[in-house]
C-alpha cells in the first residue's frame, strides 16, 4: 500500500447520507427501482423519496461508501402508533449499485439501519416488496425476516374518462 494513501480508502464503511450524496443516491435508485421492477408499487422513486426521509430521519438514511464511490442506500423510518405500545421501523429503500450486488453491501447496511432503529427503541422492522421480486425476498429471509404477508393491492386511474352513456359522461 503507497505511504499517502488512506486505509479507509479499501474498506466498506456505512454512514449517515449527507446532502451532497443526493444526486448519487438518486441515480443509483433511478436505475434500480424503475416500472420494469415493480410495475404495479404504490410507492414510486422520485427525488422527493430521498428528500422527505432526510428531513424526517436522516439518521435513518444511510449510504454505503467503499473508497470515495458509494455503491448502495439504505433509507428508513420510524412509526409510532397511537393505541400501541410498539415502535415500529419502515425500512422504505434499500438499494446496491448495479455490479456490486451480492458483495455483502446490502447486508451492511441492513446491519447498521437495524441497529439504529434497535437504538430507537422499535421493536419490529417492516419492509414490503413486490411479490414478484425474488432476490429481494431471498435477501430479506437471509436477515431474518418471516411471517410473509401477502395483500391485496388495488388501483384505480383517475386519469381515464370514463365511457359516454348516452350523449353524456358517466
Amino acid at each position: 500500500m503507497p505511504a499517502d494513501s488512506d486505509p479507509q480508502d479499501t474498506v466498506l464503511r456505512i454512514r449517515e447520507m449527507t446532502i451532497d450524496d443526493f444526486p448519487v443516491v438518486f441515480h443509483i435508485g433511478e436505475e434500480l427501482f424503475t416500472s420494469d421492477y415493480s410495475p404495479s408499487m404504490y410507492r414510486t422513486w422520485d427525488e422527493y423519496e430521498i428528500t422527505t426521509l432526510y428531513n424526517s430521519d436522516s439518521e435513518l438514511c444511510l449510504v454505503a461508501e467503499y473508497g470515495k464511490q458509494i455503491l448502495g442506500f439504505a433509507l428508513g423510518t420510524t412509526v409510532d402508533k397511537s393505541n400501541s405500545s410498539w415502535k415500529y421501523g419502515y425500512l422504505v429503500w434499500l438499494g446496491v449499485k448495479p455490479g456490486t450486488q451480492k458483495g455483502g453491501v446490502g447486508a451492511a447496511l441492513f446491519r447498521e439501519i437495524k441497529r439504529r432503529m434497535r437504538e430507537q427503541g422499535v421493536r419490529m422492522i417492516i419492509i414490503d416488496t413486490d411479490a414478484d421480486n425474488e432476490a429481494g425476498i431471498r435477501f430479506f429471509k437471509k436477515q431474518g425476516f418471516g411471517n410473509i404477508q401477502q395483500h391485496v393491492y388495488m388501483t384505480l386511474n383517475l386519469s381515464r374518462r370514463k365511457k359516454r352513456k348516452k350523449g353524456k359522461l358517466a
